[in-house]
């Protein structure tokens, strides 16, 4: 359970930060909207890539909790039950938002549903549909942030963990509301900060991603020895 825990983590980040931090910062200047079309255009195999992987990155964010789930029931089957809960709203919330970043596609098809569109039109509405996933996103991030609370009290109270590693996640399920507050009331402090009040988070997934990977990898060479 661990290692296949480890591998779901595993994927929701690498997909996460191909989509995001590559795809979307590469192509993507929600100032500028004719640039960001030039950079669809020029790259469109690569944008339809980040909208996969963003779905690959849900499909299995949706399936993590659910293993995750079998290794904390004994501990705590309501915490386990409200992670499983948390998760499942913010996937629906982000399926439903990766519409915002397909839609550019379409806006951009020389035969689709453009053909009425000025290019000034275009420009703007590829940007308002970015923007929009956007702050999608960031709603979703209200159940991103709310799933490491109950996740960050199971790690902390089995005895299978890093109990560090439990407060990492606690600490950053705060630092994900706060940084969902600050986005939407105050946006203009909202990007010099994010990734600062974000930052524990980011940290304590990736080391209970490298544990359950490590825990799952130990486990499966020990059973394998046991058969000969």
């Amino acid at each position: 359970m661990a290692l296949i825990a480890g591998t779901l983590y595993l994927t929701v980040i690498i997909c996460g930060i191909f989509a995001e931090k590559h795809v979307r910062y590469t192509l993507v200047n929600l100032t500028d909207g004719a640039q960001t079309v030039r950079n669809i255009k020029n790259n469109v195999m690569l944008f339809r890539m980040g909208f996969v992987a963003d779905l690959i990155m849900q499909l299995a964010f949706f399936l993590l909790p659910m293993v995750l789930y079998e290794l904390f029931k004994k501990t705590s089957r309501a915490m386990a039950g409200l992670m499983v809960l948390s998760v499942t709203v913010a996937v629906a919330i982000m399926c439903i938002n990766m519409l915002n970043h397909y839609a550019p596609l379409l806006l951009l098809n020389p035969i689709g549903i453009n053909t009425s569109y000025g290019v000034d039109q275009i420009n703007s509405s590829v940007l308002f549909y970015l923007e929009m996933h956007n702050k999608g996103y960031h709603i979703a991030q209200l159940f991103f942030g709310l799933w490491l609370l109950p996740l960050g009290y199971l790690v902390f109270k089995s005895n299978w963990f890093p109990k560090i590693i439990g407060i990492f996640l606690i600490v950053g399920c705060f630092g994900y509301l706060l940084d969902f507050v600050v986005y939407f009331l105050l946006p203009e402090k909202s990007k010099a900060i994010s990734a600062y009040i974000t930052a524990p988070a980011d940290l304590g997934e990736l080391l209970l991603c490298l544990y359950l990977l490590i825990q799952g990898i130990t486990r499966t060479k020990i059973i394998n020895k046991n058969k000969y």
